[in-house]
């Protein structure tokens, strides 16, 4: 039973992945035609906030109290893993490539690994130590960043911050909650959608709209499409997957799995936007799967001695009979 909600939980995790990779292409074609980055963050977390918001209420029902009980995690949620995670990802690309930004962000990842490793007062396995090598090889092969120059130093802090963004969402995301896992999704973009709103209020984020078509598919579509998809798929359903992913798999496997938005991303560029991966980014592709891969079976490890473990203490020192 264990493996079947391990397995689904992978399967979610990379569906997560798949819709948040679906946002590359969609947003492109919203910036080339003038938008700024923070409106399309805005409409985006705006519109998975008004998506979630029944189903959200219904999951609530009668449990209100949840929301007092965890308002810090919610709002830590929204604020820091949506919000400011995305915020400061797109100020490091006014700085910096977009592949250098990206690759900064995703060292999220390693982050989660340093957090686990903190809280558990427990060194990463060997294989896990690999994975994170491999994954992050493997990134910066997907993203061609050979020929990168020197990147600039505050655009690299801007990076950083995403990065500490990224941690944040995999590791609240994988907590021990009793708040349901559309509720934190739901009421952290709402909060992440309010504290882009006074961003944009006070001129710190640049909010400039416009109404025209869009380049999608070789063709032109409405500018509302590209919002509708950002909104629905790349955010509402993108979260919520991810959020529901991450209380199955942990804040490690999930993270990890979490990089092959890369790949999906690569990919619907290649469908969307017909730009084909060259062979080191197919290269890096692989270097990404083994790092994922790596990641799992060491956890696995992990689980199957902890079991292991608590098995032979039981037999040495047996509870009392009807001590729960």
């Amino acid at each position: 039973m264990v493996t079947r909600s391990k397995g689904f939980g992978l399967w979610l995790a990379l569906a997560s992945a798949a819709t948040f990779g679906s946002s590359g292409p969609f947003a492109k074609s919203l910036l080339v035609e003038g938008w700024s980055s923070g409106a399309i963050v805005l409409l985006r977390v705006t519109g998975a906030t008004l998506v979630l918001a029944v189903p959200t209420v219904l999951a609530l029902r009668g449990r209100w109290s949840l929301v007092r009980d965890h308002l810090r995690t919610v709002l830590a949620y929204g604020a820091v893993a949506v919000a400011g995670c995305q915020v400061a990802y797109f100020y490091a690309v006014q700085r910096l490539d977009v592949g250098v930004a990206l690759l900064l962000e995703y060292l999220g990842v390693v982050l989660v690994v340093l957090v686990v490793w903190v809280r558990t007062r427990r060194a990463p396995t060997a294989l896990t130590g690999l994975g994170v090598v491999l994954a992050l090889v493997g990134l910066g092969l997907v993203l061609d960043l050979g020929g990168a120059v020197r990147p600039d130093l505050v655009g690299v802090g801007w990076g950083l911050v995403a990065a500490a963004g990224l941690a944040t969402f995999f590791v609240l995301a994988a907590e021990d909650s009793h708040l349901p896992p559309v509720a934190l999704a739901g009421l952290g973009m709402g909060a992440g959608a309010l504290v882009l709103t006074v961003l944009g209020l006070v001129g710190v984020l640049p909010m400039r709209f416009v109404a025209t078509d869009v380049a999608l598919l070789g063709g032109r579509a409405p500018w509302w499409v590209a919002v509708g998809e950002l909104a629905l798929v790349a955010a509402a359903a993108a979260y919520l997957l991810g959020v529901t992913a991450a209380r199955i798999l942990g804040s490690t496997v999930a993270s990890f799995v979490g990089l092959t938005e890369v790949l999906f991303a690569v990919l619907f560029a290649w469908l969307l936007l017909d730009e084909l991966p060259g062979p080191l980014q197919l290269l890096g592709g692989v270097g990404i799967v083994a790092g994922v891969v790596a990641v799992r079976v060491g956890e696995l490890r992990r689980e199957r001695s902890d079991r292991a473990t608590a098995a032979v203490d039981e037999a040495d020192f047996p509870l009392p009979s009807g001590v729960a």
